[in-house]
């Protein structure tokens, strides 16, 4: 199975500065992921689309057995810089490189949006074992504050497919999807990522459909959407709602 060339080409291009600059994920999502998913020592958990590592290196601290599965390479060399001890494997989450019963959690953050949700979801109902739990994750940005209306304006995102990931009903996603799981739930929490403006120009540059385009394109929106920012004292926040959408796979 093929990736959206989008995000081979962009998240190919944009791995080092999507390091730099995408935000990580709050403690109180993490620490509900885990009493959901029961993420534990002695636990297998597979961090999907994982790119940089961003939520499996905040899933290593809970003790669990981590594998992640990665398809871009210059992303999963980014991530097995960050851990070294952590198995990156190279595959799609229509095709997943791990056999049947093997995990007993699912994580993917900021990536559903990308994959096939039918084939997407009947693989990871293959590989989780009976009772086993998958969470989605994303963070949005808070478009109620008017610096961060006007910065997403600029980016033109809501014009991008796969920027509509945020006005997803992942529930109904998922259950038109697939009849193997439960109910998904949905948590919110606040975070706030703290940038100054090479941050800033990192975190646009790490947007798959901006790191894709061509100079001079690419760099003058990088430009207008960093002044933006002007006036803002440095650092300053990003404001964005972790939205967790949690799920179980149902006994057979």
């Amino acid at each position: 199975m093929t990736i959206h060339p989008d995000a081979a080409q962009g998240f190919a291009a944009g791995a080092e500065a999507y390091e730099r600059g995408r935000p990580s994920y709050p403690d109180a999502a993490v620490a509900y992921m885990a009493e959901v998913l029961d993420i534990r020592p002695g636990r297998v958990v597979l961090d999907l689309a994982a790119g940089t590592g961003k939520l499996t290196r905040l899933l290593a601290s809970l003790g669990a057995e981590l594998i992640a599965v990665e398809p871009v390479a210059e992303m999963g060399a980014q991530l097995h810089a960050q851990l070294p001890a952590v198995q990156v494997l190279d595959g799609t989450a229509e095709a997943l490189p791990l056999p049947g019963d093997s995990v007993d959690a699912v994580t993917v953050a900021q990536a559903f949006h990308w994959f096939d949700p039918a084939p997407a979801l009947a693989e990871i109902a293959r590989v989780l074992r009976p009772g086993g739990g998958l969470a989605l994750v994303w963070n949005s940005r808070d478009e109620s504050v008017p610096w961060v209306a006007e910065f997403t304006r600029v980016i033109n995102w809501h014009a991008f497919q796969q920027g509509h990931y945020r006005l997803q009903p992942w529930d109904a996603v998922v259950a038109s999807n697939s009849n193997r799981f439960t109910p998904v739930e949905r948590a919110g929490f606040p975070y706030e990522q703290w940038l100054d403006r090479a941050g800033v120009a990192d975190r646009i540059a790490s947007i798959s459909y901006i790191a894709a385009m061509a100079e001079p394109a690419r760099s003058e929106m990088i430009e207008r959407a960093v002044a933006v920012t002007v006036g803002l004292p440095e650092p300053f926040p990003l404001p964005y709602t972790t939205d967790v959408w949690t799920c179980r796979l149902r006994s057979a």
